[in-house]
């Protein structure tokens, strides 16, 4: 079976597929892909995991004001996303980004969540929009606190990781 990692800059959160023996395709501007170019696959697609950048819908972004053409540029990378999950029909598909502006664009989210609620000590307030099971919370006592409150504003990679047990058990929940 055939994933899409798209927006994958660390690849944590497709892994636990690559691991199962799925067929993972990541695309990352990073690595000198465009997911806006991306033409539909020609073969059967069984999910699709997209993280777009989140640096102009974030809240936490909300003392740098975004300009419209910013706006626009982030809409656009989401909305290539959505025109991949038309085009392939996946059985499942998900959009993460932190709690933010792109509910706006997108509707409420399916599911807000902390990594401390899948076993990674920290908080993150961040929303999933898509056709998918929930996974099964299993939480854990936030002992790092906000860490990403602590990084720099250059430390986007960091940021922008998935938090391993929540990729864990979005898997287990999504075969």
């Amino acid at each position: 079976m055939r994933i899409l990692s798209l927006y994958d800059i660390s690849g944590v959160w497709s892994q636990p597929y690559a691991e199962a023996g799925y067929v993972v395709h990541r695309v990352d501007l990073s690595a000198g892909m465009d997911v806006r170019l991306l033409k539909a696959p020609t073969v059967p697609i069984h999910g699709i995991l997209a993280a777009p950048p989140c640096t102009v819908f974030a809240n936490s972004g909300n003392r740098w004001p975004r300009s419209d053409e910013e706006i626009m540029e982030g809409l656009s990378m989401v909305d290539a996303v959505v025109r991949l999950v038309w085009a392939c029909k996946p059985k499942w598909w998900v959009i993460e980004n932190p709690a933010g502006k792109l509910k706006h664009f997108l509707g409420e989210p399916r599911l807000r969540f902390d990594p401390c609620d899948y076993g990674d000590p920290y908080t993150k307030k961040t929303c999933l929009w898509g056709k998918f099971t929930v996974p099964a919370r299993q939480p854990v006592e936030p002992t790092e606190g906000s860490k990403m409150h602590k990084l720099s504003s250059s430390a986007q990679y960091e940021r922008a990781v998935t938090p391993p047990g929540f990729a864990r058990a979005f898997f287990e929940a999504n075969p």
